[in-house]
């Protein structure tokens, strides 16, 4: 008997997921027990890249979530609505749910798994995250008997492709992202990525399943690309440093920690470091744990076939356990998400880190150490500081501190822009 399968969506990765399921041949021998009974679409007649049976298509998306011969509700819809509310009908109905929708997740997983956990079904979510790269569940399970220190990652393929053409073509932001939109890595509104908010979003599931609290999405700090330039990245790179958009999760001690730092924001990397050698549209994961080390993840983050592997792995997971067990009230504890209490989140002036400055200056004697005072009265410690040259008439001066809490360095910043001398602040980044 097969396992059939309600499929919302038949986009790019519906598609992709549909064409795995229907090609079984040299694949694991699970996927031939596993059938798409029902498509929703919003277009019968939209042409499609894929043969189904013309009865199996509809636009009554209801109807599939509700289809009592249907065991797993696959949502590849995207966005919040109405995929939070058809998902959450699927359980309701008993069913199963994969879902790659890590807004909806990131934004509503709580009240999403709650209902789960009520009804006794799973929500499987491997292509949220990562696209085809395997991380939710070796967080889950493989990496479960660590206590995770810290999550450090690339995990939006659009901004990695724009810091990587401007690092190698000295462009600046907006030549670069016309060209990414040109060649689809990056949407026409492309707010979402280069503004940080999809990062967000990953990064808060990921800090949810490796610390073991839920996590408001709204707390997540975000800061995205747009003001990063050319001359930023020419001057990182002199430094020793390549410039990254970075999703940042840190504990206070493993699994159920009381307080996390959450936060995406552009950062200088070291040359040396894991992943600073990840580049286009690929993304990479760097979880540190005790008593494991650390381990990276690596591979592309989006596309069909990536996300649909994602996808149809969730989907081979769920049937091999009911085809195992036959019942569907006992649930794995390692697939599911049963922890109740919310992560405090620290506020990101509270944070430790260090900073690149730039700094555009009359040439006026003395202005470094103007600088080195203001910083001095704040508790700042300098690392570096170097006049790089001049733009113009104004010398161009950059600054480098060693960890120094956020709050201290932005006061620090204050006092500094109210100086004669200072003309503007271009530049503001955090150091990794």
């Amino acid at each position: 008997m097969a396992f059939k399968i309600g499929l919302l969506g038949l986009g790019t990765v519906g598609t992709g997921t549909a064409e795995i399921i229907l090609n079984p041949a040299g694949r694991h021998s699970l996927l031939k027990e596993i059938a798409i009974h029902r498509v929703g679409v919003r277009s019968l007649d939209k042409p499609r890249g894929i043969q189904l049976p013309p009865q199996a298509m509809t636009t009554d998306l209801e109807a599939i979530v509700t289809d009592p011969e249907i065991d797993i509700v696959v949502e590849l819809l995207g966005g919040l609505e109405p995929a939070r509310s058809l998902i959450l009908k699927a359980i309701s109905a008993g069913k199963h749910v994969v879902t790659a929708n890590k807004a909806a997740i990131a934004r509503y997983g709580d009240e999403i798994y709650s209902a789960a956990n009520a009804a006794g079904v799973y929500v499987l979510l491997e292509a949220a995250v990562g696209g085809g790269i395997p991380v939710i569940k070796p967080l889950k399970q493989s990496l479960g008997a660590n206590r995770i220190a810290s999550i450090i990652g690339i995990v939006n393929g659009t901004t990695n492709y724009i810091l990587t053409q401007m690092t190698t073509a000295g462009a600046d932001f907006d030549e670069v992202l016309a060209e990414a939109q040109k060649l689809g890595y990056a949407e026409a509104d492309p707010t979402a990525d280069v503004d940080g908010l999809d990062a967000a979003d990953k990064i808060a599931i990921l800090a949810s399943l490796g610390f073991g609290g839920r996590v408001k999405r709204e707390n997540v700090y975000c800061e995205g690309i747009r003001q990063v330039s050319a001359v930023d990245i020419n001057y990182a790179d002199k430094l020793g440093f390549v410039i990254k958009l970075l999703a940042i999760a840190k504990g206070s001690g493993g699994y159920e920690s009381d307080t996390l730092q959450l936060r995406v924001h552009p950062t200088l990397i070291p040359k040396t470091h894991p992943l600073a050698s990840i580049n286009g549209v690929f993304n990479a994961i760097l979880v540190e744990g005790d008593p494991l080390g650390q381990v990276m993840f690596f591979g592309p983050g989006a596309g069909a076939g990536p996300t649909a592997s994602a996808v149809v792995s969730d989907i081979m997971n769920i049937v091999g356990i009911l085809k195992s067990s036959g019942k569907t009230q006992f649930l794995d504890p390692l697939l599911t998400c049963t922890h109740q209490h919310y992560c405090t989140i620290t506020p990101i002036e509270e944070l430790e880190t260090r900073f690149y400055a730039r700094f555009l200056c009359r040439d006026i004697p003395g202005v470094i150490g103007h600088l080195g005072t203001c910083f001095g009265n704040h508790q700042v410690s300098l690392e570096s500081v170097v006049q790089i040259g001049f733009q113009g008439e104004l010398a161009e001066i950059v600054v480098v501190t060693h960890d120094v809490r956020e709050g201290n360095f932005r006061q620090a910043l204050q006092e500094i822009g109210c100086l004669e001398a200072i003309k503007t602040i271009p530049s503001i980044l955090r150091v990794l």
